[in-house]
């Protein structure tokens, strides 16, 4: 639709010029004039007029396309009075800058797809139910509760339940955004679209597939996507009270004065004139392109820093957001694990210890065991040494020869089986408290030390929240990690407020909080577990390169380059656009007022009147334009706008 609209902008523009061409080359009568601007008119306006006309069939008659009608016609009829001059390239033109940012409206609005539709990649297709001693592959639907079924390495959890048989490991990001895989085993509870990592588990189902997490998350985003209150534009507001008051006034300009003259059909033609003319200053060009094309300047501004944004009213949304919700991880953090720490027990040095742990987890298919290798060949610029008689204990740990020496690397629990001697209570307990993981490490039956791994904070997120608070944002920590975790990250940014060990309901309820309370939420994810919050807050902002489709459809905002920093320049750019916008429509109804004076004395006949409001959008267009290079800047400590 938009390539549509934009090829009539083009012909009529195209037509406009050469009508023009006509009316000064040939001296035609006002009614083959009107037939020449009428085509290019009639192109560019059809579905403007059709509105109109559609608002007025349901009593709606006073909103901005009657507006924009009626004084376009206006401008068309004025030509046709008694020493009246023709406006019919005006008419033509008001109506060509309305399209254009009606135009730039549609694209951006279009662009946002259908995020359910996506959900569909975490839903699970198959259950691996056990039936009469045989393992059948059912759909999750048919599986009743209370029966058991069959959940193999690299598969998703079909259906909520509990671990009846075997060990494993769980990848809960997708869910709950928690970094780091959890380990579990026969009692513990395990949700359905988590994914099982390594061992196989037997699990009994507890929950029918209607009533599992899975399904809860698609109905969460659903619902609250239907509850998103849809923003008003200024002009749209404006228009219900202006249009109705400039009809009534034109109309009281044409009939009343010539009534009370005592001679009405000499003076009629004369108040008739000024009432066109009155239309014809009247006509907001300048205060209808002015709320669109602010909208489309910061719109396009923010692209030019890698911010995409699905449409103008989430702008003036976000100007007036003081509150914004984080999620840790892929948001505040990069969202996988890094080796922070290596302790060597003291029996081996840091750097052998590291080497052995690395060439034992070389063939693992745990995330931490690859995580352990890929720090280790980034820090040492080497691979790992060969290792032989390699094992995964699923929930435990890895073991396998490397170097000469039998090397273990595990849990607290793998130590514990092979008993492993030199352990102490404890250990690395100041990491454990700030929610690192710690894999233990054995070599030749004796503890050699351990490995810390954490998922390391963007480096841009504590001056992004700095900057925050600097614009009176109150930053709110949301996310699935525990609370050490949690604590430690909210602490190092200075977050005040946090909750920890969030599911995608949790969040959304917090978000619902906040706007009961009145406030204007802001809501940045990057994980399908955040899709229901993004949908949900005010504004929703989505990590648009490392971000699931789901999360980045779900979202009305999103930041391409996944660069976090960016946030505050968004924030200062859409309050800098709403302060145009009261520039721009404050500039533009002074002008019409003063112009509507003019009009209504005498002074201003119609040429000049056109001439008038023309300017003014003019000026309106070059205030708005300069929001494509608005920037914030840091110069001598201290923050400057600039605009160029």
């Amino acid at each position: 639709m938009e390539k549509v609209k934009l090829y009539r902008i083009i012909v009529a523009a195209v037509l406009l010029v050469g009508a023009v061409v006509v009316e000064n080359m040939f001296e035609l009568p006002v009614w083959q004039l009107l037939l020449v601007y009428l085509v290019p008119y009639l192109i560019v306006s059809y579905d403007v007029l059709g509105e109109a006309a559609e608002g007025i069939f349901h009593g709606e008659a006073f909103n901005e396309d009657f507006l924009m009608c009626i004084a376009s016609i206006g401008a068309m009829c004025i030509g046709f009075l008694p020493g009246a001059d023709t406006e019919f390239a005006e008419a033509v033109f008001v109506m060509l800058f309305f399209q254009v940012g009606e135009m730039f409206e549609d694209y951006a609005e279009d662009k946002s797809r259908d995020s359910i539709s996506h959900l569909m990649d975490i839903r699970p297709d198959t259950a691996n139910v056990v039936r009469g001693g045989q393992t059948l592959i059912v759909s999750p639907e048919e599986v009743e509760v209370g029966e058991t079924i069959v959940v193999k390495p690299g598969e998703k959890i079909p259906l909520d339940g509990v671990i009846v048989e075997g060990n494993s490991s769980r990848n809960t990001v997708a869910l709950t955004g928690e970094s780091m895989p959890r380990d579990v085993e026969k009692g513990d509870d395990v949700i359905s679209g988590c994914v099982n990592i390594s061992g196989k588990l037997t699990v009994m189902v507890r929950k029918t597939f209607g009533e599992s997490t899975v399904s809860k998350i698609i109905d969460l985003v659903e619902n609250a996507s239907e509850n998103k209150s849809k923003s008003e534009t200024f002009i749209s507001k404006f228009a219900r009270v202006y249009t109705p008051i400039v009809v009534y006034v034109a109309v009281a300009l044409a009939i009343l004065p010539p009534l009370f003259s005592g001679s009405f059909a000499d003076s009629f033609p004369v108040w008739l004139s000024r009432a066109l003319t009155f239309l014809v200053v009247s006509c907001p060009c300048a205060l209808v392109i002015s709320v669109p094309l602010s909208f489309f300047g910061g719109i396009g501004g923010a692209s030019r820093h890698g911010i995409l944004i699905k449409g103008a009213s989430f702008m003036d949304t976000l100007s007036k957001v003081g509150t914004v919700v984080f999620d840790k991880t892929g948001t505040l953090t990069y969202g996988q694990p890094e080796v922070v720490c290596v302790k060597g027990a003291g029996t081996i040095p840091d750097d052998e210890l590291y080497a052995l742990a690395a060439a034992a987890e070389q063939l693992s298919e745990h995330p931490l065991g690859k995580a352990v290798v890929r720090c280790f060949r980034q820090s040492s610029g080497k691979a790992p040494c060969e290792a032989s008689d390699f094992q995964m204990l699923p929930g435990h740990g890895v073991r396998a020869r490397a170097g000469g020496h039998e090397v273990l690397a595990g849990n607290r629990r793998m130590m514990d089986a092979n008993a492993v001697s030199g352990l102490s209570d404890g250990i690395a307990e100041d990491f454990i408290q700030k929610g690192c993981t710690v894999i233990l490490v054995a070599v030749d039956g004796a503890f050699g030390g351990y490995i810390v791994l954490s998922d390391t904070l963007r480096q841009e997120s504590a001056g992004m929240i700095k900057a925050l608070k600097s614009l009176g944002i109150e930053p709110f920590l949301l996310t699935g990690d525990n609370r050490n975790a949690a604590a430690a990250i909210s602490g190092s940014l200075g977050i005040e407020n946090v909750r920890s060990e969030c599911l995608p309901e949790d969040k959304l309820s917090a978000i619902d909080d906040f706007q009961r309370a009145g406030r204007k939420v802001c809501m940045i994810g990057d994980g399908i577990n955040d899709a229901p919050a993004l949908k949900k807050a005010d504004v929703g902002i989505a990590m648009g390169g490392t971000g699931s489709d789901i999360a980045v459809d779900a979202a009305d905002i999103a930041l391409v380059d996944d660069d976090i920093k960016k946030l505050p320049h968004l924030v200062a750019l859409s309050k800098r656009m709403m302060t145009t916008i009261k520039i721009n429509l404050s500039f533009s109804m002074a002008l019409n007022f003063l112009a509507i004076i003019l009009a209504m004395t005498g002074i201003l006949g119609p040429v000049w009147g056109a001439l008038v409001h023309n300017c003014g959008s003019v000026i309106v267009i070059i205030n708005s334009a300069l929001l494509l290079k608005w920037r914030t800047e840091k110069s001598g400590g201290k923050k400057r706008i600039r605009s160029v």
